[in-house]
């Protein structure tokens, strides 16, 4: 899954990389090493202006709150449940079925953090008492310090609780697309610890290279066989990963330093 990542180029980084054509200097977020659900982030999208009267769509720079509200439900409540969409299955679900075939978007990010859970039932013996072992976080990356391109899906709520006209009458929300990890070597893999992504987790945010983007973002193509190529896995040993300070583990706790690289896992923690 993904539940965590950083996310700290600015706008401007992000338009240029992108080819974005139009973004709002308002909805600028600051950097943010610690992005949790529930929390606004950057996307981009492709998608007519507003009120423009031109229906041919614009590459764009929004901001979106994490955690994908279907445009059917009730209340937001379940956001934090929706940050992630499988693969294999949103062509069917039917929270994501309509955002996968009409509102697509990428969700860039410096990395994503994924604690190992290989032995996550592991009990330690602590003064007499069972304790389990803490879960050692790593910061998982492109190799040559590229944008990671999550592929994404957003869509639109309104709450009817409020006028048309209210500030917050509609949300926009998204969901990051995970896929299963890779089993193959990390382009660079640390001493001790995992020698696949798959040995931290078995999913991962699916990454979209550079050739997607364009596929991936073009509102036009509806083909569902399509779309479903787009979500292949890219290919193997663009990745790397290495343990971080347990202090990432708290989402209270934020900056550069979150993503200091150790040389071994953390004392009392397992891999």
């Amino acid at each position: 899954m993904c539940g965590r990542f950083a996310a700290s180029r600015t706008p401007r980084e992000l338009a240029a990389i992108f080819g974005v054509e139009r973004w709002e200097p308002q909805e600028t977020l600051a950097p943010d090493w610690n992005v949790a659900p529930t929390k606004e982030v950057h996307v981009v999208l492709d998608r007519p202006l507003k009120d423009a009267g031109d229906p041919r769509p614009v590459r764009q720079l929004r901001v979106l709150k994490w955690g994908l509200v279907p445009s059917w439900a009730k209340s937001p409540e379940g956001a934090a449940r929706m940050i992630n969409a499988r693969s294999e299955t949103l062509h069917e679900k039917p929270s994501f079925r309509r955002p996968f075939a009409q509102r697509r978007c990428i969700v860039p990010a410096d990395g994503y953090y994924e604690w190992v859970t290989a032995h996550d039932e592991r009990q330690l013996e602590v003064e007499g008492k069972k304790k389990r072992a803490r879960k050692q976080p790593y910061f998982v990356l492109p190799t040559d310090g590229s944008v990671f391109a999550m592929a994404g899906i957003y869509e639109f709520w309104r709450d009817g609780t409020l006028p048309p006209e209210h500030p917050q009458a509609w949300w926009a929300t998204c969901s990051v697309i995970t896929a299963e990890a890779e089993t193959g070597p990390l382009g660079t893999a640390p001493a001790e610890g995992p020698r696949s992504l798959s040995d931290i987790h078995p999913r991962m945010p699916l990454m979209l290279t550079p050739d997607r983007w364009d596929a991936w973002l073009d509102p036009a193509r509806t083909d569902e066989d399509e779309l479903r190529g787009l979500l292949a896995p890219p290919p193997g040993g663009l990745m790397r990963a290495y343990p971080v300070s347990t202090a990432v583990s708290n989402v209270r706790n934020n900056g550069p330093e979150l993503l200091g690289e150790l040389a071994a896992p953390e004392e009392g923690t397992l891999f």
